[in-house]
């Protein structure tokens, strides 16, 4: 599901069901395209889910990452009567990566993960946990003013330097972009052909050598084909137009 044509993924993935398959699992929204799925592709997922009896795991740690006015949807409020199991966190919503806070909750059908569940029992028992002091932080950084919807709004950083980095990326002649709904990762494609790029990975080295630019190629998120690769786009635009124009000048004379 790593598609921005959610729906088109899904018809292809339901394919590869069979019976050994024992879950889905999503990341909404959704890194590395910053896609936020929307209800009808939840929808389907959940019905595939239910006629094969499927647990879903669900990553929404970006869940407050989400702009434009969209809504975010957790998808265990769709299937309450299937068993899924959703993470969400304070290092990406709250940018506090380094306390290194998260949770898991399950909800709808727990019988059909008693094994799972003891298993989390057991870990829980054994002090498997976070940090005492980031644990101190999650009611306050959960009940008090939430900074992150300055971000994402008009004028906020996050947003801005999503709207800077789309346009620098799309302005590239052979590069082009869906902009991102939410999260804060944009995953461009680029014209194979123009560029004779058949090695992904050898595209990024290139220009990492050559620029000091570090990208994630799209084989690294399992992308099958060599056009696509992932930017993060937190840094400040000032650093971003660095990167950007430095990509610029590399793909003005770059020929794999």
């Amino acid at each position: 599901m790593k598609n921005p044509n959610g729906i088109q993924t899904l018809m292809i993935s339901a394919k590869k069901i069979n019976d050994r398959t024992k879950a889905i699992v999503i990341i909404n929204p959704n890194n590395p395209t910053g896609a936020l799925y929307p209800k009808e592709v939840l929808e389907q997922i959940v019905q595939v889910a239910r006629e094969h009896q499927l647990i879903i795991f669900s990553d929404e740690i970006y869940d407050r990452l989400v702009m434009d006015g969209e809504k975010h949807i957790s998808i265990a409020s769709l299937a309450p009567d299937l068993f899924c199991v959703t993470f969400s966190g304070l290092s990406k919503s709250h940018m506090i990566a380094g306390f290194r806070v998260g949770w898991m909750i399950l909800s709808g059908n727990k019988a059909m993960a008693k094994d799972y569940i003891e298993g989390l029992n057991m870990l829980s028992n054994m002090r498997l946990c976070s940090n005492v002091p980031g644990q101190s932080i999650v009611q306050t950084a959960l009940g008090g003013h939430q900074s992150v919807e300055d971000y994402i709004m008009p004028g906020g950083r996050i947003y801005e330097q999503r709207e800077f980095i789309y346009k620098a990326l799309t302005d590239i002649p052979g590069i082009s972009a869906v902009k991102p709904k939410a999260a804060f990762y944009i995953f461009p494609k680029i014209d194979t052909k123009k560029f004779n790029i058949v090695n992904d990975e050898q595209f990024v080295l290139d220009l990492l050598r050559e620029k000091k630019v570090l990208l994630i190629h799209g084989g690294g998120f399992n992308w099958q084909q060599p056009d696509h690769f992932r930017v993060v786009y937190l840094p400040r635009i000032e650093v971003l137009k660095k990167a950007t124009d430095s990509m610029a000048d590399f793909l003005n004379h770059y020929h794999q």
